[in-house]
């Protein structure tokens, strides 16, 4: 999709004055130092508007579930509350594959979320004029470095000093050589999350576009499915690999010694 082409352009351009102002502010980004402009707020604007939707659509299901007499009948039909539920328990089960059941509900307020925020950001590339934060690296990257900052947090929560001597491997004499390997290895993680869930969704809807403007009808139909194919799956792809990662930050907690002797 070509840069600043959805509804969000327009509406923001009516507001350009005082964009540029507050842009000038910012000061030169950190790579490239390029000034910033005021079409750098529509991917903010535009996870502000996934994190309201995804917001209401939790207090939505929340209400209903709220009502035991009704929650305890399933619905005959797809409906928001079941198709979140459906949504949300698979996640839950991919979680539960990766981690023991205490950690994956322990941890699945995060997993469950980085889930709902991406699928439908995500989902915006297959509407045409829809602004898609996904697609912007700005917005991967914060969303990367959310769960990098969370999942070493649990790491510390659970492990203590241990989670940092892990990451200098079994013996002491090896230290010099694995400590920097791991701690590269480590920092790595939130840029191929972020750069791979940008550059798939980046060019979906660039694809998409460009198809849309040629033939409105019929012909973008097989590269909309397919649109929808990459949308599954980055999801997937984003919400597993943070699942790992916690999984791995937090694996004493089900295999130290309490464990063992619980057994």
């Amino acid at each position: 999709m070509p840069e600043h082409s959805s509804w969000l352009t327009l509406i923001l351009s009516h507001f350009r004055d005082t964009l540029e102002h507050n842009a000038e502010l910012l000061g030169n980004s950190i790579v490239g130092g390029q000034p910033p402009t005021w079409h750098n707020f529509e991917p903010l604007v535009a996870a502000l508007f996934i994190t309201v939707l995804v917001l209401l659509i939790s207090a939505r299901v929340r209400s209903r579930l709220q009502r035991t007499e009704e929650a305890i009948i399933p619905e005959d039909k797809l409906t928001l509350r079941t198709f979140m539920e459906a949504f949300l328990a698979y996640f839950y089960d991919l979680a539960k594959s990766v981690m023991d059941a205490d950690r994956a509900k322990k941890y699945f307020p995060l997993i469950g979320t980085a889930a709902m925020f991406v699928f439908f950001s995500n989902v915006m590339a297959l509407i045409p004029g829809m602004p898609v934060a996904t697609s912007n690296l700005n917005i991967t990257l914060g969303s990367a470095l959310v769960v990098f900052l969370l999942f070493n947090t649990y790491g510390l929560m659970t492990n203590g000093v241990g989670y940092i001597k892990h990451l200098a491997g079994p013996a002491w004499y090896l230290a010099p050589l694995m400590f920097p390997i791991e701690v590269i290895s480590l920092c790595v993680r939130p840029v191929t999350l972020a750069v791979r869930l940008m550059v798939n969704m980046a060019a979906d809807h660039l694809m998409l576009g460009l198809f849309m403007s040629l033939v409105a009808l019929l012909v973008p139909i097989p590269l909309m499915l397919l649109g929808c194919l990459v949308v599954l799956i980055q999801t997937l792809v984003f919400t597993m690999l943070t699942c790992i990662y916690i999984g791995l930050a937090t694996e004493h907690e089900a295999h130290g010694p309490a464990h063992a002797a619980h057994h």
